[in-house]
């Protein structure tokens, strides 16, 4: 349930802190004045797409935070993605678009996807648009209403996917049969690739590691001979720089004791010293670990030429080799499987045995949904000034799609004594927004969020049906919190609680303001909707009467 609103700055409205009771609650004002912005933020603090262009003017950006008590659905949901807060029961989800269009979501003060965000929407809240009727004419949006009334929307997705799957391997299986010849000849030329490098095995990062070693070993002369000179240099020779810095540290070692700011200079010579040492002692290292290998010469050469001669064959440089190989290995094994022809046509029959089956309980279900359907939406039209008339969903047998194996199509017969025909060819356009206003309040019974949004799905009707609409959505609201944004006072006045929604001019800007209205103020918005610009008394006392009633 829908507890409280905030919105900053978005489209005309700058700031406003609404909080939401049980129950009917009806939003009416005069039109212009921003009636839908509410559930328009409302959406989009869920996950509805947005620009910059829902930016009040002027502002840095808009903010959009709304709290709900949470449903056992939405409860699990939260659990599953860590995203439950310190009131369980509660959650409250935050959105902002900055003034370049750039969007962040939150929920429970942690960022979330909008993916995310719209899940989560999805199990708190429903809306009915005004323009459901429109929809409603499309076989996809009739499909829709019925697999959501009979609660069939999961069962439909996993058909979906079978389906996916099914397209799949009839397309590996037609791939492999048109290239059957071609695949042949690819994979003579891969084997031969595969063969005639599997023998030189080229492994990657070998081409620099085999020059850096030849280059090694064709100078173990040169390098055994320029190490010795240099040792001899440093610490062999009778002349060498450890034997020169020891004779001039002596010197000006007894000389410190004369003037102490030669100190200094002896321990940078000391310093010296150890490093020269250090250097001595490395060569020596290095001399002793460094010899002149021919034959491991004689080796490295070789496979030097090989790996060479492996590249001017194959196009390509030494270092390429493995990748070639390894390449060439992975095509060919996914090549030997795709030309298993048999193997391919066997997954297609087990995808499609897979999908049929699917589609075959899909069927049964929504055969069932359809008569409960049927029925609930007929007798709600009796309600609607459409008594004697019929309503049907017709399942008929179709070509498999991702959709099942059956087309939806709503049915309708406006009076009694006539036959169900397509609801696009027998219905008038206020006979349409009252049989989609019956489809609405079905599917919403159905429904398992615990908040609906209605917004002008009264829109076409008045008088008599215009009571019935409010009572019902008024039943609706005793087993549901309901949210209806209205222009007709019949169904404005049975409601629990009253929005009014008015837009003035601040600093010369439009500015939308909602406010909760007590008992006075509802009898004066009412009369509004019923007398138009002059309210006299006789409207008053008519919208007191239906308050009242």
């Amino acid at each position: 349930m829908l507890l409280a609103l905030s919105i900053r700055n978005f489209v005309i409205v700058d700031e406003l802190d609404l909080e939401f009771a049980p129950g009917f609650t009806v939003l009416t004002g005069e039109t212009g004045a921003g009636k839908s912005i509410l559930i328009d933020a409302l959406l989009l603090a869920l996950g509805e797409r947005a620009d910059a262009d829902v930016v009040r003017e002027g502002a840095a950006r808009a903010e959009i935070s709304a709290e709900f008590r949470v449903g056992d659905a939405a409860g699990h949901w939260l659990d599953a993605h860590d995203l439950t807060g310190e009131d369980a029961g509660c959650t409250l989800v935050r959105r902002t678009i900055d003034a370049a269009g750039r969007s962040k979501a939150f929920i429970n003060g942690s960022a979330v996807t909008l993916a995310q965000l719209r899940e989560l929407g999805e199990l708190l809240l429903d809306v009915h648009g005004q323009h459901a009727h429109q929809s409603l004419l499309k076989p996809v949006a009739q499909q829709y209403l019925l697999d959501e009334h009979g609660g069939l929307t999961v069962r439909t997705r996993g058909v979906a996917e079978l389906f996916s799957a099914w397209r799949r391997a009839g397309k590996a299986r037609a791939d492999a049969e048109a290239m059957e010849g071609s695949a042949q000849l690819e994979q003579d030329r891969l084997r031969w690739v595969v063969d005639e490098l599997g023998e030189l095995a080229p492994v990657a990062g070998e081409w620099a590691a085999v020059q850096a070693e030849h280059s090694r070993l064709s100078h173990a002369a040169s390098l055994v001979e320029g190490a010795q000179a240099a040792i001899d240099a440093l610490s062999e020779a009778d002349d060498a720089a450890l034997v020169r810095i020891d004779t001039v540290s002596l010197r000006l070692g007894q000389l410190a004791t004369v003037d102490e700011r030669l100190k200094p200079v002896l321990e940078a010579l000391e310093n010296a010293r150890i490093q020269v040492d250090d250097a001595a002692r490395a060569l020596s290292s290095y001399l002793s670990r460094t010899e002149i290998d021919d034959k491991r010469l004689t080796e490295v050469e070789a496979r030097v030429s090989a790996l060479h001669a492996a590249g001017r064959k194959f196009k390509c440089a030494p270092d390429e080799l493995s990748g070639l190989l390894a390449g060439a290995q992975a095509k060919l094994v996914a090549l030997t499987a795709s030309s298993d022809l048999a193997g391919l046509r066997a997954a297609e029959a087990t995808a499609r045995a897979a999908y049929d089956k699917a589609a075959a309980a899909l069927s049964k279900a929504r055969t069932k949904a359809a008569a409960q359907m049927s029925r609930e939406v007929t007798r709600a039209m009796q309600d609607l000034s459409l008594a004697g008339g019929r309503f049907e969903v017709q399942i008929t047998e179709a070509e498999p799609s991702s959709g099942g194996s059956e087309r939806i199509e709503f049915l309708v017969a406006g009076h009694a004594g006539t036959s169900p025909k397509p609801l696009a060819k027998v219905a008038s356009g206020g006979e349409l927004a009252r049989i989609s206003l019956a489809i609405s309040v079905i599917a919403a019974t159905a429904t398992p969020v615990a908040t609906l949004i209605f917004d002008e799905v009264d829109a076409g009707i008045g008088g008599a049906v215009a009571e019935t609409v409010g009572r019902l959505l008024k039943q609706l609201g005793q087993q549901r919190q309901v949210l209806c944004v209205t222009h007709l006072p019949q169904v404005a006045a049975r409601g629990d609680q009253h929005l009014v929604v008015s837009k003035a001019m601040v600093d010369a800007r439009p500015v939308s303001r909602i406010a909760v209205l007590e008992r006075k103020a509802r009898v004066e918005e009412l009369a509004r909707m019923l007398g138009g610009v002059e309210i006299t008394e006789t409207t008053r006392k008519h919208a007191r009467e239906m308050l009242a009633a």
